[in-house]
């Protein structure tokens, strides 16, 4: 006996890898082996090209012939509901037994070969047209998936213990379906994310318009998996049609009647904020005329194309182009994730045309403001590296002169005040190379996952030395459980002890300091408060500017390099997120540095 699907139209494209796969597999082999039945199947629901749904096989356990034909078929949702109306309710299946199924219906309808099986003398025989299928839905009792089995092993139908056994497999398979389909969308997306990622870093990376365009191609023909694609802008003054650009770089030559409908189109659906599907085996979309799609579909047969998904770009509310991505005949069909994330490059793009106009023309004064920042970097970098071999070397003899026992009282005078000196430059050399790092852009973060409660207790243990020394009383407000925020910990842990070290700096003996964690939606919030100085509204203007001091004389007496707060400015922007501070001169000053939660 074999088993197949009829209808070979119905070809799933893009079925889940093995990954995904792997635990309907398993449930599908339990039945098949715990249960007692030969085959056993699990189906999930899709959205077909013409927007009906369809059940795509995506686990089977059979026979290895039949598995390998049947796995990716599809079959339509509504013919199996409409044939299964009559059925016996088993809980989550339904039992339709062969004396209740219509003419050729489960062949018709539902795509199984009729299984060649001797059918033994009991009343509960199981007869080669009985139909045992499971309705797999979701929490929300959406239908998400089906489980089919067939041929028991005993030759009857189920009795009461086996349904029991089935039923348990359903709810197992329910669950699985549903986080199968949330892991499959979640991968989409995420493909998606990146490839608007890639296409919106390529365009901002590039100094024209021509550039921007050719660079992006690769990247949406490559994340949507199109054939090609090619994106048409406006003049300037919006009335022309402006250049086209294709993803090979062959001159796209569209009739004049195409490329006024376009630009039509393109305004039309950015006023919508909509894409639209074109194919021939679809009915017109609402933006275009039948009479136009046709001559659409004319056209991408002449260019080996079967559908394309018509976006236009724009940013506010002017339409400045439109792009284009094709398919061949046997791709898949374009989905809602699809046309979501191609509208959102709309707008990057938009913004991205918008803005190359006038970075064209001031790209010059750019490329020498850029050149300058970078050599400063490079100085900074530089001349931070040439000074730390020499201040380690000078810190090194001044331990063996403190040491030496024939120095006098006014040497050792002298070489302490060497050593403090040393120590103090060395800290400038130091936090000179530390914002050199934090603001290279091509020194990115790697995100990881960040337990700032501990960050916070270890700088605490790490400061209370100093604040002791100044009798100041350090205080803390935090969560019982970890707080985990997405970064990195050795940075975030500098914020922490950059913010609390000046707290404790500019606090006057006999005061408080203290640290507060909490987790505030989406965000991670560390607020440092201390009883100092405070800072007055000129300052704050000026608070993370590199090298800044600030003008009250009190704070000024105290060491510092100017550099502290630049860099935990730079270290907070890397990593997505603000500072925020409170400050009234002479009571004191609260920062509070948020950052994405993970």
């Amino acid at each position: 006996m074999s088993r197949q699907v009829i209808n070979p139209a119905a070809v799933g494209d893009s079925a889940p890898d093995q990954e995904f796969r792997a635990p309907l597999q398993l449930i599908a082999e339990g039945v098949r082996e715990i249960v007692g039945f030969r085959y056993a199947s699990i189906s999930v629901v899709r959205t077909a090209r013409d927007g009906t749904e369809e059940l795509e096989v995506i686990a089977d356990a059979g026979d290895d012939d039949s598995s390998e034909i049947i796995i990716g078929r599809r079959t339509a949702l509504a013919d199996l509901l409409a044939e299964i109306e009559q059925a016996e309710v088993w809980g989550q299946f339904r039992f339709l037994p062969a004396e209740m199924l219509t003419s050729d219906s489960v062949a018709d309808t539902y795509g199984w070969v009729v299984p060649d099986m001797e059918v033994i003398d009991a009343p509960d025989a199981w007869h080669p047209m009985d139909l045992l299928v499971a309705l797999l839905h979701d929490d929300q009792g959406v239908l998400r998936g089906t489980l089919a089995i067939d041929v028991p092993e005993n030759g009857r139908r189920p009795g009461p213990e086996q349904r029991r056994l089935l039923e348990r497999f359903a709810v197992q398979a329910a669950r699985s379906v549903v986080t199968t389909l949330e892991r499959e969308q979640l991968t989409e997306q995420v493909r998606l994310a990146d490839t608007a990622r890639n296409v919106v870093r390529r365009a901002s990376a590039q100094r024209g318009l021509t550039r921007i365009l050719a660079d992006c191609q690769e990247g949406l023909v490559e994340g949507f998996r199109s054939q090609g694609s090619w994106i048409q802008t406006f003049d300037e003054d919006g009335t022309g049609s402006g250049a086209i650009y294709s993803s090979n770089g062959a001159v796209i030559e569209l009739p004049e009647e195409l490329v006024e409908l376009a630009e039509l189109a393109a305004r039309a659906a950015w006023s919508d904020q909509t894409t639209v599907v074109v194919a021939g085996d679809q009915p017109a979309p609402d933006l275009i005329s039948p009479d136009d799609q046709r001559r659409i579909v004319g056209f991408l047969d002449t260019i080996g194309v079967t559908s394309l998904l018509f976006v236009p770009l724009g940013a506010g509310s002017e339409c400045l182009g439109n792009l284009v991505l094709t398919r061949e005949p046997g791709a898949p069909d374009w989905t809602e994730l699809d046309r979501t994330a191609a509208l959102d490059i709309g707008h990057d793009l938009g913004r991205v045309i918008l803005n190359a106009r006038t970075f064209e023309r001031e790209h010059q004064l750019v490329v020498e403001l850029r050149a300058l920042d970078t050599y400063k970097g490079q100085l900074i970098a530089t001349v931070s590296h040439e000074l730390k071999n020499p201040i380690a070397a000078i810190a090194g003899y001044l331990e063996l002169l403190e040491a030496a026992p024939e120095l006098s009282p006014a040497s050792r005078t002298a070489v302490d005040a060497m050593g403090r000196g040393t120590t103090r430059l060395g800290r400038v050399v130091n936090d000179l190379l530390l914002l050199s790092k934090v603001g290279d852009p091509d020194h990115a973060i790697i995100p990881a996952p960040v337990d700032l409660r501990r960050v916070v207790v270890e700088v605490v243990d790490l400061i209370a030395v100093q604040a002791r020394q100044k009798q100041i009383t350090l205080t803390t407000d935090l969560p019982d459980e970890d707080v985990a925020a997405c970064g990195d910990t050795w940075e975030l842990d500098r914020v922490v002890t950059n913010l609390l070290s000046n707290a404790v700096k500019y606090t006057p003996s006999g005061r408080t300091v203290g640290v507060r964690l909490w987790r505030e939606g989406d965000e991670v919030r560390v607020a440092v408060t201390d009883e100092g100085l405070g800072i007055s509204p000129a300052d704050l203007d000026h608070l993370y500017d590199e090298f800044f001091r600030s003008t009250n004389p009190e704070a000024v007496r105290e060491p510092g390099t100017g550099l502290g707060l630049a860099i935990v400015k730079r270290i907070v922007d890397r990593h997505r997120g603000r500072i925020e501070v409170e400050s009234e001169l002479g009571v004191g000053s609260t920062f509070t540095v948020s950052v994405p939660a993970h």
